[in-house]
């Protein structure tokens, strides 16, 4: 199978393993490394502006198949200090994620920064978490998960960690690394059994205060589900030396089985 989600093979396509198999259908690629190999991109094509990103918003636009994939990024706002790029990834050659990502300059603001909420525990202290064997695909079979032992139906913390790389034979940047577990949050607190609902994000939104260093993501995550179809994830993310920003995917939410 390999020890990467994804090989490249030219300039902007890429072919997914086994390890990006979805939680909801076999034949789909698993959001959390999309979202990981579009942050790559992302970061390849802003190199060398000097900026760094703050907000990372992706769109979901339907089943992502397993197959071959093209990434291709484009200018939407250019600036010295601020700056948007788009992000489109195709799979043959329907869209099936847009994503945004605005790039902010950086300044030393560590005489004012504050407010952050307080850290996660750290990994040792939470117990390895069996829980990702309820949901099936590659990429949830090349996670460990350490979860907190206080976890209810809606409300979890967790620590989420993987051996497999983003890409072969590739330098990946922590942000993208990061990136590419945070999808993951919908999974750790869910209000019900996935073998009964059907509760997939049709976006995620990150919004960073600190970027991220190396190692696992901590999921800080609250879900709610409302009356009438429609579902909230949202999470505060945490590397190991503290909180890093946010995360929110909208859900829909339905019986299994039902259209």
């Amino acid at each position: 199978m390999g020890s990467t989600y994804y090989t490249r093979l030219d300039g902007a396509r890429f072919r997914p393993t086994a390890h990006v198999g979805g939680a909801w259908r076999a034949d789909e690629q698993h959001f959390a490394p999309v979202a990981g190999l579009i942050t790559h991109a992302l970061e390849q094509h802003a190199a060398g502006s000097g900026l760094q990103i703050g907000r990372l918003s992706f769109e979901i636009l339907g089943v992502i198949p397993a197959a071959v994939s093209e990434v291709v990024v484009e200018t939407v706002r250019a600036g010295r200090t601020i700056s948007l790029l788009e992000a489109t990834m195709t799979v043959s050659d329907r869209p099936v994620v847009r994503a945004r990502a605005w790039l902010l300059s950086r300044q030393d603001t560590s005489a004012v920064a504050g407010g952050a909420p307080e850290p996660m525990p750290p990994p040792a202290e939470l117990e390895r978490w069996d829980g990702p064997g309820t949901w099936p695909g590659g990429y949830i079979g090349s996670l460990e998960v350490r979860r907190s032992a206080d976890a209810e139906p809606g409300r979890a913390r967790a620590w989420v960690s993987t051996d497999v790389e983003l890409l072969a034979d590739e330098p990946v940047a922590p942000l993208a690394r990061f990136v590419g577990l945070v999808d993951t949050a919908n999974g750790i607190a869910v209000r019900q059994p996935p073998g009964e609902w059907m509760f997939p994000n049709l976006d995620l939104t990150v919004h960073l205060h600190r970027q991220p260093a190396g190692g696992p993501v901590g999921l800080d995550t609250t879900v709610v589900f409302g009356p009438d179809g429609v579902g909230l994830t949202s999470s505060v993310l945490h590397d190991t030396h503290g909180a890093v920003g946010r995360a929110e995917q909208i859900l829909t939410v339905r019986p299994l089985g039902a259209r």
